[in-house]
């Protein structure tokens, strides 16, 4: 995990470096050709003896779930029942994203984070003050990079393996519509947009497979198959539509927005 840290704290300076300088469309988008290539790179051939090549790493979360407190069986009530390793996860990956609320959020309350804010809305002002705008940026870069690798890092073990082709895009979209869902500059906008589009896109899921079992929907429109494409399109235009009447996101000010265009 120190390794993990590390190593995410590198990267951030690497790409911070020439990047962020840039504005903040294009960062996003070197920051996500970055991961590609990095993820083509642990897939090919020369380092399967150290990654596993396209088929990945398994067995190193046996000293995770040796620690499990929890013994054989089922944990719960009502439809809300787990076993004792889902239990097991669940108790440490919502630890840490509390901990990681409370990390922002105290530093969002320092001085720190009040220059921080500032950038956002004029850092020209604030390089006037005489404050080294870049280096904040690095900083928050880094802080940004290390939180994303614990996630990484906590997903992986829960799975029990990791596979570089895991790591796509797609997760880093997903990212981003919890982020729009829940809105920007809002410590809890992440935590709450992440379990919103979770819920909207395993209930969608579970309505549509039901809806074409029981035969409401015929199957000569949709079958089994195309039914779980069908919720990213239901979730899309729901995404499409909340950008359009309310684009600070659910949680979000409009005035952010305002400062961002201004």
């Amino acid at each position: 995990v120190l390794v993990g840290m590390g190593a995410a704290t590198a990267l951030a300076l690497l790409l911070g470096l020439p990047t962020l300088r840039l504005r903040a469309d294009y960062l996003a988008i070197v920051t996500i050709a970055a991961s590609e290539i990095f993820r083509l790179m642990v897939s090919a051939p020369s380092w399967r003896s150290f990654t596993g090549g396209s088929d990945g790493l398994s067995g190193f979360s046996s000293g995770f779930y040796d620690l499990n407190p929890f013994g054989d069986g089922t944990y719960g009530f009502g439809p809300w029942r787990y076993s004792e390793r889902t239990l097991w996860v669940l108790l440490v990956g919502w630890t840490l994203v509390m901990l990681a609320v409370l990390l922002v959020y105290l530093l969002i309350r320092s001085p720190w984070g009040r220059v921080l804010k500032a950038i956002r809305e004029d850092e020209d002002a604030v390089r006037a003050l005489g404050k080294n705008v870049y280096s904040y940026k690095m900083q928050s870069l880094i802080l940004g990079g290390v939180i994303g690798a614990v996630g990484g890092m906590f997903w992986v073990i829960a799975q029990a393996a990791i596979v570089p082709g895991s790591f796509s895009p797609i997760p880093t979209f997903y990212a981003y519509a919890a982020l729009i869902l829940g809105g920007v500059a809002r410590i809890w906008g992440p935590v709450v947009g992440s379990m919103i589009f979770w819920a909207l896109l395993s209930f969608s899921q579970g309505l549509i497979n039901e809806l074409v079992a029981n035969e409401y929907i015929p199957r000569s429109i949709l079958d089994a198959n195309q039914a779980g494409n069908v919720r990213f399109v239901l979730v899309g235009l729901g995404l499409m539509l909340l950008l359009i009447f309310r684009p600070q996101g659910i949680f979000g000010d409009r005035r952010e927005i305002a400062l961002q265009d201004r």
